[in-house]
């Protein structure tokens, strides 16, 4: 058992016994003679492993029969660019919804792809709630609209699946595309809903060096840019079962025992009830408090980053350092925002959780 609790924002926590399971399988994988990171990746047994996790994660997120799941690199950062590569076509331009930092850096790198408009930002109040989808606004052929569903730094988190043909301008005809990256799998979600999800899988699913592809069939036959690699077109991919060239292959394994994991919480409606539960914890505490603030709408608060900040910022570092002391660790909000963040993704247990609001109490009581 381990003895300390991680909030990293991540690489992330992992469940306690999909380490354990690993480091049984280590050496030697069903009596394969193989540790995992030793297969061929188009051997048989790493073949049935990249299956199983497939199966698992159709299973879990019920992803229809006319979406390819694929197994990439590059991490999330690396679909910025394979979006609009792969998805613009001969319509070369596409609307993002800016919410904060992640969104920003897609709309950056998209940019070198195409005409890209903003189809809402919540840049007017410090990225601190979500763009109602009354103040969007879809640009005439648009090819795509983009949007985080998880502001992972400032902690802000989409309630609700978009529906464009109630934005001004939109449609339901026009592919939604989602950075899912930190807060994948902690809910379940109508994969219907979207022409494309991806997600790396450092958050909630895996170990980092892996991101988990969702694409709808039929926007596979999109001609991608002139010039696009062959490693960068989905359809290269999607053709070759995520083997065209050799994937990462300990990372898809260890997402297969998360899956399997999951599903032995209760699936996705059982592990939300879980992250509501966690979640709320923090933030009750934190608005029954002079000593500790979060600025996101309520409305608009993560379950997974929970970004707070003390009364008095010379408390920071002796905040920090006592929390580490009880064994709570990675609670530095990120350089840009300072303050704190508590990352609780899927397998943070209730228990990390308890113990980090009971430290906030007594810190608050012995600074305040």
């Amino acid at each position: 058992m381990r003895k300390i609790y991680n909030f990293s924002a991540g690489p992330a926590v992992l469940p306690e016994e999909v380490l354990e399971q690993a480091r049984e399988e280590m050496l030697d994988w069903h009596s394969s003679g193989m540790s995992v990171m030793e297969m061929s990746h188009r051997g048989k047994e790493f073949m049935s492993i990249a299956d199983e996790t497939e199966s698992a994660l159709r299973e879990l997120a019920g992803i229809p029969d006319h979406y390819k799941v694929l197994f990439l690199q590059g991490g999330a950062s690396s679909q910025f660019a394979m979006v609009p590569m792969n998805l613009l076509g001969e319509k070369g331009k596409a609307d993002y919804v800016n919410t904060g930092q992640w969104s920003a850096k897609a709309i950056s790198e998209a940019r070198n792809y195409g005409s890209i408009q903003i189809a809402a930002s919540s840049e007017n109040d410090g990225f601190n709630s979500v763009p109602p989808l009354a103040q969007w606004h879809i640009s005439p052929g648009t090819a795509y609209v983009h949007y985080a569903s998880n502001e992972t730094i400032g902690g802000v988190e989409f309630q609700w699946i978009p529906d464009l043909s109630a934005a001004a301008g939109g449609s339901k005809d026009i592919p939604l595309v989602a950075d899912m990256s930190s807060n994948f799998l902690s809910r379940p979600f109508d994969v219907s809903k979207f022409g494309l999800i991806y997600a790396g899988a450092q958050k909630n699913v895996g170990p980092a060096g892996l991101v988990v592809v969702i694409v709808r069939e039929d926007l596979l036959d999109i001609p991608p840019l002139a010039g696009t690699p062959a490693m960068f077109r989905y359809k290269t991919h999607a053709d070759n079962t995520s083997m065209y060239n050799t994937p990462p292959t300990y990372a898809i394994y260890i997402m297969g025992l998360v899956m399997e994991w999951l599903k032995k919480q209760g699936g996705l409606t059982a592990i939300e009830q879980r992250n509501i539960t966690k979640a709320r914890l923090i933030y009750d505490l934190i608005d029954t408090s002079s000593f500790y603030h979060c600025p996101v709408n309520r409305a608009d608060r993560s379950r997974m980053n929970v970004p707070f900040t003390l009364s008095d910022p010379g408390l920071d570092e002796a905040f920090l350092k006592q929390a580490q002391a009880h064994g709570l660790i990675q609670l530095k909000g990120h350089r840009s925002v300072g303050g704190m963040r508590a990352s609780i993704y899927n397998a943070m247990p209730l228990e990390g959780v308890q113990t980090l609001v009971t430290f906030m109490r007594e810190f608050e009581k012995n600074h305040a």
